[in-house]
């Protein structure tokens, strides 16, 4: 791993639950000793990628970040594209909507409508999603590069729960069963008592650039929900990828 790959693996560290941490936390969780991950950190923070509290010593994201999004925004208009479309879908469907972007070798949440029920999916900003335990991680891997799949296929694979697809011979079965319906189901692979139906955003390219899906508590799903689920994610990529730009057309198989 190059210098620039372990400075930047630290901004994973940060998320919506733990925006602030000490350097001893930072360094236990990336596995670097405290001088390297000091070192790395005061790189980051004289670029603006991170910055250290003067009273607490705790760390955050820097101000560099909202500004690179904000002109990442400003030319592939993801989420402002997305947000009126899931918010659709979730008054559609009453259930929890969200949609994932695909950066590198990983997926993560950037925009989520959740459901006005008292009993609900409850999805964070930021929520990084393994590939084999989402149904969003399913679909990205059955229509994104081929490259992203070998990676895929080659990491251990994290268990959540015992529902989590365990094996690579079954992720890629479900894999191939994503890239001939157009969407993946995952029943409560990330979490108990969660199931969810996700649809691949698509790039004029073909490949699959994040993910839109509908997250419900288990109790409400059934093999007729799935199937309107998986109709309505479809139809929902679609009308964001036409929004960014891509030109119609059907979803590849294989």
């Amino acid at each position: 791993m190059s210098t620039v790959e372990k400075a930047l693996s630290l901004l994973d560290k940060f998320d919506r639950s733990t925006p602030e941490l000490g350097l001893s936390e930072i360094a236990k969780q990336s596995g670097f000793d405290k001088a390297t991950t000091r070192r790395l950190l005061l790189s980051l923070a004289a670029g603006g990628f991170v910055e250290q509290d003067s009273e607490s010593r705790l760390y955050r994201l820097g101000p560099s970040l909202l500004r690179l999004a904000r002109l990442r925004e400003a030319a592939f208009p993801f989420v402002d594209v997305s947000r009126p479309i899931v918010d659709d879908l979730s008054a559609e469907t009453g259930e929890t909507v969200h949609v994932s972007a695909l950066a590198a070798a990983a997926l993560s949440t950037v925009y989520v409508c959740e459901s006005a029920r008292a009993h609900r999916v409850a999805v964070s900003l930021g929520t990084r999603l393994p590939f084999n335990c989402t149904a969003s991680g399913v679909v990205c891997l059955a229509f994104g590069t081929e490259t992203l799949r070998r990676a895929a296929f080659a990491q251990p694979l994290v268990k959540l729960t015992r529902h989590s697809i365990a094996s690579v011979a079954e992720l890629k079965r479900r894999v191939a069963e994503a890239r001939q319906s157009g969407f993946a189901a995952n029943d409560q692979g990330f979490e108990d008592g969660v199931s969810s139906v996700a649809a691949p955003i698509l790039a004029a390219s073909g490949e699959a650039v994040g993910a839109i899906s509908i997250a419900s508590p288990t109790a409400r799903v059934d093999t007729k929900t799935i199937e309107r689920h998986g109709a309505a994610v479809r139809a929902a990529a679609a009308r964001i990828a036409a929004g960014l730009g891509a030109r119609p057309q059907r979803l590849k198989t294989a």
